[in-house]
């Protein structure tokens, strides 16, 4: 049976080489590899290695190597259909049938890659000829040496609709091949056969391994369209590739930490490389589709996305935050870099070095703050934002549709609590941060899915909601309401410090419709007021038709299970008081994730798996103690 290298690629790609080896020996994460005990020949110092980006494993005591494919042979005796049809299993993917048909394509998409390289020979060539002068003349006008232009293998396409025609004439590679893979075009008139790129500067396009695949062409001079990019074929899916994509790819492999840029031209890519920023990439003259999106995320986990400081480039910036949104898994974004207003990368590094392209890069803003922007902008923007009450409610519905759109339910939650504490620090009045010793650290980590994905009846979850009472009348939901109650009490008795409580109290879970709505309006009158003391709070809510809770709440009953929580305590007192509270009543949650954090390790023993229950573990041994204040 036989396989297009296509699917070989794209089968490689979609598995974890890493994972695969680690299910036979025990990996240990070295920077950008992974080490262990050699399985082919017996050690007692590893020297066996897996390059997880380059796709391959090497034991220097014995020589073996190779790839995912090759690591199945090798280990489960299978043959390589069989260890081919086992790895498309685990990838979801679906192996070709072997049939005659099958068999015809797989050649013919052999011929073509061979048609393409062809090529790329003739263009390369022709640009250095007498026919090639006015392409040669642009480019070193853009600053391009002839070590540079042989480096990206430009080259140029003649004016005349039949030299590469003729070129590739002879018999080896068909008419109709030709035409199939764009570099010849066939008249529905009926007229003869020309060549596709005429009079055009151009820049070959390979795929992950290098192969040219298809070509991009610059015209030269008047003329539309300015850039011309191969038409899809049986080799090129336009959607899915990515220019510099194999050059990147290699030096991703040598960058630690690794990194990723994404820009918008061929001639864009080729400056940044020069300038030694090689894992910059493009797509092909369309906004970055979902698919590009996933093999940028093969590069680097939080790429950088940096188009031109104009309205164009950042039209294509806001569509690739948008695309990307739905996407969003834990550990994997995007970043967004502004260039300066009338500059791209190729003039930037030109004119004033790396140096200003990576400040530019260093400025890179995380995707969240990208979202809040873009809408805040669509809010009309300014200093002041939306100025009336309806259109600040717009704004926080606009912001909780954006959110929704994200699949990761973990990574909603972190981007809904992430705008709620926005809002609430853009619309609140302006005092003085309370700093008590130690300031924000001590805080405990709750869990990464501590936070509220909306009101109720659709409303947007920034701020909470009234949502159904839930009943637990068990010893372990009255323990928790009480802690509730006290963390309220301290809020009630020490307004001054709502400043510091903020996020705990906005991110708190609450079962109970009546401490909801009372946290809901503590926090809507705490942003809208820098004067607010006790009295006047406990005033404020008796007029919000809440003083039957608010009086519940400080109670003696209550009183007496915390007496951090009493007017007139020391505010340091009150921070720890706080703090244990929360420790105590995340702690269940926490318990749960450890769990599962060892089912999962049980299940795929992994390096990432085994971080995130160290992680886990270090946390709660960090935490103070589980017993509740009494």
């Amino acid at each position: 049976m036989s396989f297009t290298p296509q699917f070989l690629d794209e089968l490689r790609s979609r598995v974890g080489l890493a994972s695969i080896v680690g299910r036979r020996v025990r990996l240990t994460r070295r920077g950008r590899e992974h080490t262990g005990l050699c399985p082919f020949h017996k050690e007692k110092t590893p020297s066996f290695h897996v390059v997880e980006d380059k796709g391959f494993y090497h034991c220097f005591g014995c020589g073996a190597h190779g790839d995912a494919i090759g690591f199945l042979m090798q280990t489960g005796n299978l043959s390589f259909p069989e260890a081919v049809e086992q790895l498309a299993a685990e990838a979801g993917m679906e192996v070709p049938k072997e049939t005659p048909q099958e068999r015809a394509r797989a050649e013919r998409q052999s011929t073509l890659t061979q048609a393409m390289e062809a090529a790329a020979v003739f263009f390369a060539e022709t640009l250095f000829r007498p026919a090639g002068a006015a392409g040669l003349a642009y480019l070193r006008g853009r600053g391009l040496d002839d070590a540079a232009i042989r480096r990206f293998r430009l080259g140029f396409a003649p004016e005349s609709r039949d030299a590469l025609k003729r070129a590739l004439g002879g018999g080896a590679f068909p008419e109709a091949l030709l035409i199939e893979g764009g570099l010849l075009r066939k008249p529905e008139d009926g007229r003869d056969v020309f060549d596709y790129f005429r009079n055009r500067v151009i820049f070959p396009i390979g795929d992950r391994s290098g192969r040219v695949i298809a070509f991009g062409g610059r015209i030269i001079g008047e003329g539309q369209p300015k850039y011309l990019n191969s038409p899809e074929s049986p080799i090129f899916h336009k959607g899915r590739t990515l220019y510099g994509w194999a050059a990147a790819r290699a030096a991703a492999a040598r960058t630690a930490p690794p990194s990723a840029i994404v820009t918008e031209g061929y001639m864009d890519v080729i400056a940044l490389h020069r300038a030694g920023f090689e894992t910059a990439v493009a797509p092909l003259g369309t906004a970055l589709t979902e698919e590009q999106i996933e093999e940028v995320w093969k590069l680097a986990p939080e790429p950088v996305l940096c188009f031109d400081g104009d309205a164009a480039g950042m039209r294509a910036a806001v569509r690739g935050l948008l695309r990307a949104l739905p996407l969003l898994k834990p550990g994997y974004s995007l970043r967004f870099a502004t260039l300066p207003q009338g500059e791209d990368p190729d003039s930037l590094t030109l004119r004033q070095g790396p140096d200003a392209m990576r400040a530019v890069l260093d400025g890179a803003r995380p995707m969240a703050e990208m979202l809040w922007s873009l809408e805040w902008a669509a809010a009309g923007g300014g200093s002041g934002g939306p100025a009336t009450p309806e259109r600040r409610a717009a704004f926080e519905h606009r912001l909780e549709e954006r959110v929704r759109t994200i699949a990761d339910r973990t990574v909603q939650e972190h981007y809904r609590r992430f705008m709620r504490e926005r809002l609430y620090q853009t619309f609140r009045p302006q005092r003085a941060a309370f700093r008590g010793a130690g300031g924000a650290a001590g805080r405990p980590s709750r869990p990464g899915f501590a936070g509220r994905s909306g009101g109720a009846h659709g409303r947007p979850g920034w701020l909470p909601a009234v949502l159904p009472a839930v009943t637990r009348p068990d010893p372990e939901a009255v323990s928790r309401r009480r802690q509730q109650e006290i963390l309220f009490a301290a809020v009630l008795n020490h307004p001054n410090l709502i400043e510091h409580f903020v996020e705990d109290l906005a991110a708190l879970e609450l079962s109970a419709p009546d401490l909801d709505r009372l946290r809901a309006e503590i926090l809507n009158t705490a942003a809208g007021r820098s004067d607010l003391d006790a009295a006047a709070l406990r005033v404020h809510l008796t007029d919000r038709g809440l003083s039957e809770i608010v009086d519940a709440i400080l109670s003696r009953q209550v009183d007496d299970h915390a007496a951090f929580a009493r007017p007139g305590v020391d505010a340091e007192e009150v921070r720890r008081g706080w703090m244990h509270t929360l420790t105590w009543l995340y702690a269940p949650q926490r318990q749960l994730e450890l769990n599962q954090a060892e089912r999962d390790l049980a299940d795929d023993m992994t390096e990432e798996k085994l971080a995130r229950l160290m992680l886990l573990q270090k946390q709660r041994l960090d935490g103070t103690s589980e017993e509740p204040l009494e």
